[in-house]
């Protein structure tokens, strides 16, 4: 008996750390310390060591069912990005630039072609966040998993110079909100997704006009990455006074996390056209208005709060960096909360 026979192939492991090299390698930061494949990660701070309070941000996730329908797509490449994004927006939530990531995969069989597939998602998703992929860790976990399947899960690290901390305190009746878009569903609520749609390769294939694509592609499309559009706000010299990461609870739970008490978030849903993906669900789901917004993010991936005065500055940087963005709502007085009219 050896460790093969028992489930766990060493030499596989070898194999799918020489394939995602290649991959780790386009993420590397002036600030990484030593190279790939050692036991932990170094990343100096020297760089930073000119702000007033440097702190650090950090944020973990995983990509929860969204996992289910790559595995039914045979479609690996983009579910690190989901990954990515659930730890590095969080970060950049609170006005963190993300500096290094890890990520962590745990499988019922190493298949290196797969793993270093899964890996180069995680390296893209870095890549658009500028953060460096220093370090993470593959698990082979023969009779705890399938063997076709596997589980992802990431954690970040980002640094804020304190006096910039995002934390909405600042936040005033008559500021605006803006909405940043997202790319659809994002990587929330994908068990509620699953119990609507049919979840079969014939299924998934189906082309719907409506959508421009098939219902595959349309799910599975990764969730934004918004550090890029928030940096460009800061660098257009706009105060973001709050922001909200709309992920796992919709509207309903994430925006009220923005706001100081005393303040209430008043959102217009007439402000903008929801994407195809969340009307399909509704109608085909039979999900009623108040769950739809308390479970998805409605096509909003992120919502920042800025002075009245700064709203033409910050839409036209988050549009230079890529992303679209509208005024969907405004604070006012009353009990923490959000009402959606």
């Amino acid at each position: 008996m050896d460790y093969k026979k028992a489930g766990v192939d060493i030499e596989a492991g070898y194999k799918a750390v020489e394939l995602m090299k290649k991959h780790v390698q386009k993420t590397m930061r002036p600030e990484v310390l030593g190279g790939i494949g050692g036991f932990s990660g170094a990343f100096s701070l020297e760089s930073f060591k000119n702000m007033e309070k440097p702190t650090l941000v950090s944020g973990t996730d995983g990509v929860g069912t969204k996992l289910k329908l790559a595995f039914l797509m045979d479609k690996h490449d983009t579910i690190g990005i989901d990954c990515v994004a659930m730890c590095v927006n969080d970060i950049a939530c609170a006005g963190g630039e993300p500096l290094f990531f890890l990520d962590y995969i745990a499988c019922g069989k190493n298949e290196p072609e797969k793993i270093a597939t899964i890996v180069s998602g995680v390296a893209n998703g870095c890549s658009q966040a500028g953060a460096a992929l220093i370090g993470g860790e593959t698990a082979e976990m023969p009779g705890f998993y399938p063997v076709d399947e596997y589980d992802l899960a990431g954690f970040a690290v980002g640094i804020v110079d304190e006096k910039d901390l995002i934390t909405g305190k600042d936040l005033r009746a008559g500021d605006a909100l803006i909405a940043i878009k997202s790319s659809g569903v994002h990587s929330n609520g994908f068990s509620l997704v699953r119990k609507v749609f049919t979840m079969t390769e014939t299924a998934l294939n189906m082309h719907y006009d409506s959508l421009g694509t098939t219902l595959g592609e349309a799910l599975i499309a990764p969730t934004k990455i918004y550090v890029k559009a928030l940096r460009k706000v800061k660098e257009a010299g706009v105060t973001i006074k709050a922001c909200s990461h709309i992920t796992g609870g919709g509207f309903y739970e994430n925006i009220p996390r923005m706001l100081p008490e005393n303040v209430h978030a008043k959102v217009k849903k007439n402000s903008y056209e929801i994407p195809p993906i969340f009307r399909m669900l509704s109608k085909d789901g039979d999900i009623a208005e108040h769950m739809m917004y308390n479970t998805f993010n409605m096509g909003v991936g992120m919502v920042i709060g800025v002075a009245p005065a700064d709203v033409d500055k910050a839409i036209a940087a988050i549009h230079e960096a890529g992303e679209d963005a509208f005024v969907f709502g405004e604070a006012v007085e009353g009990e923490k909360g959000v009402t959606i009219c």
